[in-house]
């Protein structure tokens, strides 16, 4: 019974980490946390960009739950979801949406696509201000971006928003 538990909070810390993500995307990377999360924004050089400090960030609190999970039960298991979770957005964001790997996979239908597609759609905009599609692991459709971004900025986005970075 422990084990279906402990799953339970795997899987519902994931959950939970998309809508927490979405919000630290929005208000937080794209507000006061604007400093770092601008190099996500700007073509990257080299290796790493400042923006990597969030997952560095949200790795450490993993960490201490973890840490303090070991003596206080279901901690140790949202620290394990977060590391989840963790793993899920390097692969999907960093590995799919933006090429970080030696290799290139480009995703021809389905989900994967969706998320890439919505994905470039978010930096279609110059700057922090009128952005859309602020999760990383769920995505609108592509339409309804395109229609909100539309309504938001007319003709002022970049030339192809379907092929930005």
């Amino acid at each position: 019974m422990n084990v279906l538990i402990n799953l339970i909070i795997v899987v519902a810390t994931v959950a939970a980490m998309e809508g927490i993500a979405w919000a630290a995307h929005k208000y937080v990377m794209h507000g006061f946390g604007w400093g770092w999360h601008k190099s996500h924004h700007e073509p990257r050089h080299g290796m790493f960009e400042l923006n990597d400090l969030y997952a560095v960030l949200f790795a450490g609190i993993a960490i201490l739950l973890i840490y303090l999970g070991l003596t206080h039960g279901p901690l140790l298991w949202i620290g394990v979801g977060m590391t989840v979770y963790g793993i899920l957005y390097f692969f999907c964001h960093d590995g799919i949406a933006h090429q970080r790997w030696p290799f290139r996979y480009v995703p021809r239908n389905g989900y994967l696509k969706r998320l890439v597609q919505a994905h470039r759609l978010h930096h279609a905009v110059e700057g922090k201000e009128g952005c859309v599609s602020f999760g990383f692991l769920y995505a609108r459709p592509p339409a309804a971006l395109k229609a909100k971004l539309k309504a938001l900025h007319g003709g002022s986005l970049k030339a192809n928003p379907d092929s930005a970075e």
